[in-house]
């Protein structure tokens, strides 16, 4: 009797960090990321690193998936952006709402949601440099806090599967703090995505803060101290480079903005990148030192016509359009990537990010530096819950 060829076993799913740059509206690109690479089921999430959206996108998907699974997180981010896309002014400017079914019929060109060339704008930022949030908002309502209160399970997030590191600055000393375990809350999250121009400062136990953004967008360090994982997927929003000049006042400060919330990554970066090297020509102890393999996924070209200004806009159309971008990219990078994960970095940082600098960089000295502290780990041992920078 003729017998079956055994049936080979499932590969099972490879262990990855998130790491989730913020970026107001335009975290629905990440949510369509997410949304394809929790459909693949190829990739386990060993912990998240989020700050202001990305902090709102890594806290949801760690409650669905604490509930539900991959299918519960998919569910619980749509709720989620189905409800920010419901209120006009969840971002701190009002934009047109005409509701998600009719968003995902029609398709807008990306210079509709471009307002930074609109008059109507340049007034605005006037108005919010002239005016505090204590002026404007003494109440201080804000839309934000009641949804991600619907849609975040405190309990869930501090003892789920996938670990969570959020991200906020610290007003008084100008440095991250990231809250993970007992430290989360939405207080956390509400402090990772405060404005200062658009919300008031987040006060937790006495600490003033503001966005994460300023600090560490989104910090890399805590997924190499505190999570299992050697590899690192990086879902960036904001461009690296800008074709032109700026010239008129908007353009000017959604370039200032582009370069002030891409800063601190990459910094970390390029620590990161130091240290490798230093692995690489073997100048200090590998087994002192954590080896990561760093990825990313990003559409520049793509999100580049919407413009800073469209982050603060939350037109259900805008939501479901980047939503479709993050798909898209996510499936490109599935394609060509996700073989990588657990053997090799798809990510060139001295390409990417430090083109300029390494082609200008003088020899390196022979004599053995230390690497910096915040970039580098000691070889695997217990993770941590994270704590303050």
């Amino acid at each position: 009797m003729p017998t079956r060829a055994p049936v080979p076993a499932q590969e099972a799913p490879r262990s990855i960090d998130l790491a989730l740059q913020g970026g107001g509206s335009h975290g629905a690109f990440t949510w369509g990321v997410l949304d394809r690479l929790l459909e693949d089921g190829r990739l386990r999430i060993d912990g998240v690193s989020g700050t202001s959206a990305g902090a709102m996108n890594a806290a949801v998907m760690a409650t669905g998936f604490a509930h539900g699974g991959a299918l519960g997180a998919r569910q619980a981010l749509s709720r989620f952006w189905q409800d920010v896309s419901g209120v006009p002014a969840c971002f701190g400017v009002v934009g047109e709402t005409k509701g998600p079914e009719e968003a995902a019929r029609r398709e807008t060109p990306a210079w509709v949601f471009n307002r930074s060339a609109w008059p109507g704008m340049a007034a605005w930022d006037a108005w919010l440099r002239l005016w505090s949030p204590y002026q404007l908002n003494p109440f201080n309502l804000d839309p934000l806090r009641d949804i991600v209160r619907r849609h975040v399970d405190v309990d869930a997030l501090r003892e789920g599967p996938i670990k969570v590191f959020v991200t906020a600055t610290s007003v008084r000393t100008g440095q991250p703090r990231v809250f993970s375990g007992e430290d989360l809350g939405i207080e956390a999250l509400m402090a990772s995505a405060c404005l200062p121009h658009s919300a008031q400062t987040v006060v937790i136990d006495g600490e003033p803060f503001w966005d994460g953004g300023f600090s560490g967008n989104p910090a890399l360090w805590p997924l190499v101290y505190g999570t299992h994982s050697d590899d690192v997927l990086l879902i960036q929003i904001n461009p690296r480079e800008h074709a032109g000049i700026p010239r008129t006042a908007s353009e000017i400060n959604d370039r200032i903005n582009e370069i002030t919330f891409n800063a601190s990554l990459v910094a970390e970066l390029r620590a990161i990148a130091f240290v490798q090297r230093l692995l690489r020509d073997r100048r200090i102890d590998p087994t002192r030192y954590k080896q990561m393999r760093l990825h990313r996924i990003a559409d520049e070209d793509g999100l580049a016509p919407f413009g800073a200004s469209s982050k603060l806009n939350t037109d259900p159309r805008l939501l479901t359009t980047l939503f479709v971008l993050g798909r898209e990219a996510a499936d490109k990078w599935l394609t060509t990537c996700a073989r990588h994960v657990g053997h090799d970095s798809t990510l060139d940082i001295g390409e990417v990010f430090l083109a300029n600098r390494v082609r200008n960089a003088r020899p390196a000295v022979k004599a053995p530096v230390k690497a910096p502290e915040k970039a580098v780990a000691k070889a695997p041992g217990k993770a941590g819950k994270g704590g303050k920078a």
